[in-house]
């Protein structure tokens, strides 16, 4: 077998994986729900107004990132749905990354230590 057919295989067993069902049932759960989607559609408003200020400088780049998550907090707390789906990509985000880490690891011997962002790691060790 070759390296193409196992990188197909890696990716199969990925989309097969309980992380990767579980995050397209949470996907879908949150579509079908129209309360999520009133409630996305009213956070993608807001975002697109303070965009809109911030250009028009009435308010600072700070201040609109502050209301931003503050408003994606609410989003969160609001639409269970969407906070159920956000944490089930994390997870198979988190999968995908640490595959990734361990297929770095083998081609440069290294793990390339931490960043010091989660965002870019396959999970401390």
């Amino acid at each position: 077998m070759n390296v193409i057919e196992k990188a197909r295989e890696l990716g199969a067993m990925l989309q097969e994986s309980e992380e990767m069902k579980a995050y397209k049932d949470a996907e879908a759960a949150q579509k079908a729900d129209e309360a999520s989607q009133a409630a996305m559609s009213e956070f993608n408003l807001n975002r697109l107004n303070l965009a809109r200020d911030m250009q028009n400088g009435k308010i600072s780049r700070e201040d609109a990132v502050a209301k931003n998550n503050e408003a994606y907090e609410e989003l969160l707390k609001k639409a269970p749905l969407i906070a159920e789906y956000v944490e089930k990509k994390k997870v198979f985000d988190d999968l995908v990354n640490q595959v990734n880490q361990i297929i770095n690891f083998y081609i440069t011997g290294s793990t390339g230590g931490c960043s010091g962002s989660c965002n870019t790691c396959g999970g401390c060790s």
